[in-house]
């Protein structure tokens, strides 16, 4: 195991015990989840060293990474993804009518593969083997690993997507300086992730689905995401809202509290999430963030 000896975004060393939660999903191994005294930041620590990670990913029910369709969750997963996607790319061209981006943490490539066909000059990382694979074999898209952010030039992209990934990034200072190296000027970085402060978050406690330990190493409120780019030389444009996640989070919630699919319960509890959610407390968030700094 690694433990982090200071908080990632003020780098203070002193936190407090905030939940422990188990691995529903391969393990069923408890983590810890801590927070730092200093400036609020809620971490997974300790966690496990990147070299194990991957084993952590190895299941069916990884729907970014095995694509299935068993089941109903899985199922409404996939009509979701493809209703979102096409709202993704209405994002990216309603902010530059520039093309060129790169999707980190690309998956089996549906939503490369939209972008491609809306004119899109891509290119995707994607740690796992098998989502790599995925890409090539369903959408003919060749996506590569982590190590070839570095071989990319300064200010080659317009627009750099994360959908779901930064919670899961090992360095996360160091992938947020790559970032801005690898955006031009006043290009955009387009970041989805859970958000901690959300009415499901709150009502499931433990057991909510996003804490998703041990693979989110991270869980960020919109405050965490302002504070952490801000000093990379990022601003925060807009928040907005991705309101299938409290649906789909509250169903595994369920799931991982009482050991059922409680759907009438999780669709009540998604819907009050989103009524409760005002215009920053969404289940999961997009970010829109601007490159300010040369």
């Amino acid at each position: 195991m690694k433990n982090y000896s200071h908080c990632p975004i003020c780098f203070t060393q002193t936190f407090t015990e905030f939940l422990c939660c188990k691995d529903y999903t391969v393990s069923g191994e408890e983590f810890s989840i801590i927070k730092c005294n200093e400036c609020g930041f809620v971490f997974t620590n300790p966690i496990p060293k990147e070299s194990q990670i991957g084993n952590y990913y190895e299941s069916d029910d990884y729907i970014s990474h095995s694509n299935t369709t068993k089941g109903i969750v899985n199922k409404l997963y996939q009509l979701v993804r493809n209703y979102t996607i096409q709202k993704k790319i209405k994002l990216l061209v309603s902010l530059s009518k520039e093309r060129k981006l790169l999707d980190i943490g690309s998956g089996t490539g549906e939503f490369l593969s939209a972008s491609k066909s809306h004119g899109f000059d891509i290119q995707g990382i994607e740690p796992s083997p098998n989502g790599r694979a995925a890409a090539k074999n369903n959408h003919n898209i060749e996506t590569f690993p982590e190590e070839q952010l570095a071989k990319y030039q300064n200010g080659t992209f317009d627009f750099i997507t994360m959908w779901h990934v930064l919670e899961h990034v090992y360095h996360l200072n160091e992938r947020i300086e790559e970032i801005q190296r690898l955006l031009a000027d006043e290009g955009h970085l387009i970041v989805a992730v859970p958000n901690l402060m959300s009415h499901d978050a709150q009502k499931y406690g433990k057991y909510w689905a996003a804490y998703d330990v041990p693979r989110h190493l991270y869980h960020f409120s919109p405050k965490d995401i302002d504070a952490l780019f801000e000093k990379h030389g990022f601003k925060l444009q807009k928040i907005l809202p991705m309101p299938f996640d409290s649906f789909y989070v509250s169903m595994l919630s369920e799931k991982y509290r009482s050991g059922k699919t409680n759907l009438i319960r999780a669709i009540y509890n998604g819907l009050i999430s989103n009524l409760k959610a005002g215009k920053k407390q969404w289940s999961s968030q997009i970010y829109v963030l601007q490159k300010t700094m040369h």
